[in-house]
């Protein structure tokens, strides 16, 4: 497989994420190609000094980048041609990859995905799909800020989406799929809300109706489905209370001797807990819809993150996730034809 990487979104510069592309290829031998798009000069003054050399390995030259204060990252894609990500984008849509992956600003990249890469025909929009961890397992939860306006029928597709995510890369059997509400009865939600339960009650989904928020971190549903300004409140909220939570404890564990003497003999269990809500293991987020995987890396990624971002990202190609999704939609459309 061949993966593009956009070196220039990383808040560290692009030294980091030559770091994680090295540890990448590394680790994943199923890599046969990977570009590594941005300045030149940048680039290769970067590699020497972290002594990398991989045939695999390719520099494709960008002199422009998409910066994280762009307030209009489509017109910044338009005008900026040569800039990193979308030279990125251009590869996976000329088929020399199969995906790409970068660190840069969320819609500038979810711009080139959709006006670049394309989306797959019936999908009438791409959506952030984020992998959240709980106890045991995780879920799935989109849209986590792509689309802060939606219709029933974005969401019904987010949920094909996030079922055949689950299903293929996650490996749960049958998913079971939700749409968050503001309670579980059917009765519950607002307009967008109420309308989307119908037509999700239509699919072909282990559709297990509405969730509220205290199921998330509950073992009861494994894709969550909502409009990007929900989602994105959700995941920034999650964010900020694991955070918070590990503060807390750390403030509370080391406040007298006999405390601390309680955290040592914890420690594994709290390691254990700290390496499962580790967001590094992820590396961040792909868009799903699209003709080619879109997948979204943390900004302030390290090199541990980055390697991360590459592996899930080959991990999902090697299931082939796109071809699923464009069946699934298709028999998905069908369905929504007859009632919509």
């Amino acid at each position: 497989m061949r993966i593009a990487v956009d070196a220039m979104g990383s808040d560290h510069g692009c030294g980091v994420v030559i770091a994680g592309v090295k540890r990448a290829l590394e680790e994943v031998k199923q890599i046969s190609a990977l570009y590594l798009v941005g300045n030149r000069a940048a680039i290769q003054a970067a590699l020497p000094a972290r002594g990398f050399r991989d045939h695999r390995l390719r520099v494709v030259d960008a002199s422009e980048v998409i910066e994280m204060e762009e307030e209009q990252p489509i017109q910044a894609l338009r005008k900026k041609k040569d800039s990193s990500i979308s030279r990125a984008a251009d590869l996976v849509r000329e088929g020399k990859a199969d995906a790409l992956v970068s660190l840069g600003n969320t819609a500038g990249i979810f711009a080139a995905a959709t006006f670049k890469v394309g989306r797959i025909e019936g999908v009438d929009r791409g959506c952030i799909a984020t992998v959240i961890p709980r106890q045991g397992n995780e879920f799935v939860l989109l849209d986590a800020g792509a689309n802060v306006e939606c219709k029933p029928m974005h969401l019904a597709q987010f949920a094909v989406m996030g079922n055949v995510y689950s299903r293929e890369v996650l490996k749960r059997k049958s998913p079971r799929v939700g749409i968050l509400s503001n309670g579980t009865e059917d009765s519950k939600g607002n307009e967008l809300t109420l309308a989307a339960f119908k037509l999700c009650k239509s699919l072909d989904l282990n559709f297990i109706g509405n969730v509220e928020g205290h199921d998330l971190f509950k073992d009861h549903v494994d894709v969550v489905v909502c409009d990007g300004f929900v989602g994105n409140i959700v995941l920034k909220t999650s964010e900020s209370l694991a955070v918070a939570m590990f503060s807390m404890l750390k403030r509370e564990l080391t406040k007298n001797t006999k405390r601390q003497l309680g955290a040592l003999l914890a420690r594994d269990a709290f390691q254990a807990i700290r390496r499962r809500m580790d967001p590094e293991v992820y590396g961040g987020a792909p868009l799903l819809g699209f003709n080619g995987l879109v997948f979204k890396a943390h900004a302030s990624a390290r090199e541990r993150a980055i390697a991360s971002a590459i592996r899930v990202t080959a991990q999902t190609v090697q299931n082939q996730i796109g071809q699923t999704i464009a069946r699934d939609i298709a028999a998905a459309n069908l369905r929504l034809k007859e009632i919509v």
